[in-house]
């Protein structure tokens, strides 16, 4: 497409306010994030009834501020991108009505965007050269997908998680030694003060599928090293935890995502969402795939995390198919990724 498509982007699906505008799919003029962060923090994780009631108060100013920033005004503006599933349902609510009412006012199209797409997506915006087909490894607080890019917007999902996706687990572990919450950045801090062969913790295979993932198992070991050890009047290191944990989540995820390239033929790899900016696993990520001549790719931090460059990255590819939403467009909070 020789004409340059101007993507307002709008994300909420959990618990950070976004808004950016996106050209082509992969150059971002402006991302605005407004984070919740300190406020979860203190209740230990995300409240989603506050979480809702923040977005109200801040996505008019954020939307304004990624306009402004970028230099343009709706009028410039080719279509509306949002977020509309899967994340809680109250805050996918609010950039759902804020998307609807801002593309029917400036008669523009609304485009539905899948939020774990967008973060599959995130990896076009610093990657020029990428293109379908690739593996991308999804993993956040709430997903662990391990995803077959074979086209834009075309999916096929090779595994997923059984229960704790490996971002919650690394909240559930961070809170049973102290560290609170957010987890993952905690534990990957403790983590350089411990040993990561200290414990051996377990690493779940799954019989009746290969590629899928369980970490409620890890993490249950882990709290029952910690009790046991109480009990036991011991002293635990928690940094040798941290460590050891971590490189249990990060093995499992390597070991997958290698093998899934490798038996696809596939020699692109991707990493994607919150855990994704862990430093060690993208290391231990960049070594595996040179061992196995696999290019590796991964977003900047910021990139990982909610974003709405991510959705306006997704809404592009999206739109340029023609797939664009109606006034009827609804939250769903569990959406499958593929579904329309």
């Amino acid at each position: 497409m020789d004409k340059e498509v101007k993507i307002l982007a709008i994300e909420s699906s959990c618990d950070e306010t976004a808004a950016a505008v996106v050209v082509n799919g992969r150059n971002v003029l402006s991302n605005v994030i407004s984070s919740q962060i300190d406020l979860h923090t203190l209740y230990g994780g995300v409240v989603p009834e506050i979480a809702s009631r923040k977005h109200t108060e801040r996505i008019n100013q954020v939307i304004e501020e990624a306009l402004t920033t970028a230099g343009v005004g709706l009028q410039d503006i080719d279509a509306v991108a949002v977020t509309y599933g899967p994340g809680l349902v109250g805050a996918l609510l609010v950039g759902v009505a804020e998307a609807k009412a801002i593309a029917y006012a400036a008669k523009k199209p609304l485009v539905p965007v899948h939020h774990i797409e967008g973060h599959i997506s995130a990896n076009y915006i610093e990657n020029k050269d990428l293109e379908p087909p690739f593996m991308c490894l999804v993993v956040s607080g709430g997903h662990t997908h391990l995803v077959n890019v074979v086209d834009y917007g075309k999916y096929e999902i090779l595994g997923r998680t059984r229960d704790d996706a490996a971002g919650e687990a690394f909240d559930k572990v961070a809170r049973a030694i102290g560290l609170g919450y957010p987890g993952g950045p905690k534990i990957e801090k403790k983590a350089h003060e411990g040993n990561p062969d200290a414990i051996k913790f377990p690493r779940a295979v799954i019989a009746d599928s290969e590629y899928d993932f369980s970490f409620s198992g890890l993490k249950s070991a882990v709290l029952n090293y910690i009790n046991m050890a109480a009990m036991k009047g011991e002293t635990v290191n928690e940094a040798d935890i941290a460590a050891s944990f971590q490189k249990a989540v990060c093995d499992v995820l390597i070991e997958h995502g290698i093998r899934a390239a490798k038996e696809h033929n596939v020699k692109k790899f991707a990493i994607a969402g919150g855990v994704s900016s862990n430093g060690t696993l993208r290391e231990a990520f960049r070594v595996a795939c040179e061992k196995e001549g696999i290019t590796f790719y991964h977003p900047s931090p910021i990139l990982c995390t909610d974003n709405a460059a991510m959705i306006g990255a997704a809404g592009y590819y999206e739109f340029i198919k023609g797939n664009v939403g109606d006034w009827s467009l609804n939250a769903i909070p569990n959406l499958k990724l593929g579904e329309r």
